[in-house]
């Protein structure tokens, strides 16, 4: 898959760093700059897809640069990132030509949304009425994390703190495989862990020691704790479950993949191509997609 071109441009050296960090992950190939003049001297010499652009920046700030961008290449789609004060901004970006505004601080899947429809607003000279698929909205298997059903389930949750720390928002899933590593058997989410933690006979059939001990301080003391530590050596195969997630080809419309998460009750949907796997689509990719349609 071709990866998008992007100029990350802000001042805030930390913000950059970090930024294009997780955006790197994502699969971007990212360059920085810290001032307007360095960003229209990088764009001199190397085309981009899509510029981020900072509004205030010392020296030349957002909208000078952004009338130079206009100037150099005015088929790249430019972002602009506006602090407090966010809509007069925006709207001033607008009138220049900035194809679209985020507001600081960003949640990196909508920033991650707004880049790929910028990119594909520009590969489509700008019919931004032609709606993305699923292939355009998952997220790649390369940035899934995966584990066999025979992993103990503490193994997954130090799988799942890494993801966190490193896809600046809610973890991607976490894909379970057969002992062979070879056919797909579920999807392990935070709500499956939850499930596990607790105590079957929470769910027995009234009346029960549940509803007695319901309203007891005694009888939860501790029980997080102890139930937690049991769940640690479960095998994955016996937390996830029952069901393999949905599937769905990477030309299914975005209409129908929300239909297959409701007729199946299931909030993630596998995305597949020329007959192997290669993302997954979760309810936030949606979500968000609907954010930028709306906005």
């Amino acid at each position: 898959m071709e990866k998008i071109k992007l100029l990350l441009v802000d001042d805030e050296e930390q913000f950059c760093k970090t930024t294009s960090k997780i955006l790197s992950k994502r699969g971007y190939e990212v360059t920085t700059a810290g001032t307007g003049y360095e960003a229209v001297d990088i764009l001199k010499h190397k085309a981009q897809d899509v510029v981020i652009l900072d509004v205030r920046m010392p020296g030349m700030d957002g909208h000078k640069t952004l009338n130079e961008i206009r100037k150099i290449c005015p088929q790249t789609r430019v972002i602009m990132l506006t602090g407090n004060g966010g809509p007069d901004s925006a709207y001033s970006s607008s009138e220049l030509g900035a194809y679209d505004y985020l507001t600081k601080p960003c949640n990196i899947d909508l920033m991650s949304s707004k880049i790929r429809r910028a990119y594909s607003a520009a590969r489509t000279q700008g019919d931004v009425k032609k709606e993305r698929l699923a292939g355009d909205v998952m997220i790649r298997i390369d940035d899934c994390i995966s584990v066999t059903e025979d992993k103990t389930v503490k193994e997954a949750i130090e799988q799942i703190m890494r993801s966190f720390e490193g896809s600046g928002s809610g973890h991607f899933p976490i894909l379970v495989f057969d002992k062979n590593n070879r056919e797909l058997t579920g999807i392990l989410s935070i709500h499956d862990l939850i499930r596990a933690l607790r105590p079957a006979y929470l769910s027995a059939p009234k009346p029960s020691i549940a509803d007695s001990a319901r309203y007891s301080d005694l009888f939860w003391a501790g029980l997080f704790t102890a139930q937690t530590q049991s769940l640690a050596n479960k095998k994955v195969g016996e937390v996830i479950s029952s069901e393999a997630p949905p599937t769905a080809d990477e030309s299914t419309s975005l209409m129908e993949l929300a239909n297959l998460m409701q007729t199946q009750g299931s909030s993630r949907v596998v995305i597949t191509g020329m007959g192997k796997i290669i993302g997954v689509v979760r309810e936030q990719e949606l979500f968000f997609e609907m954010a930028v349609l709306i906005s």
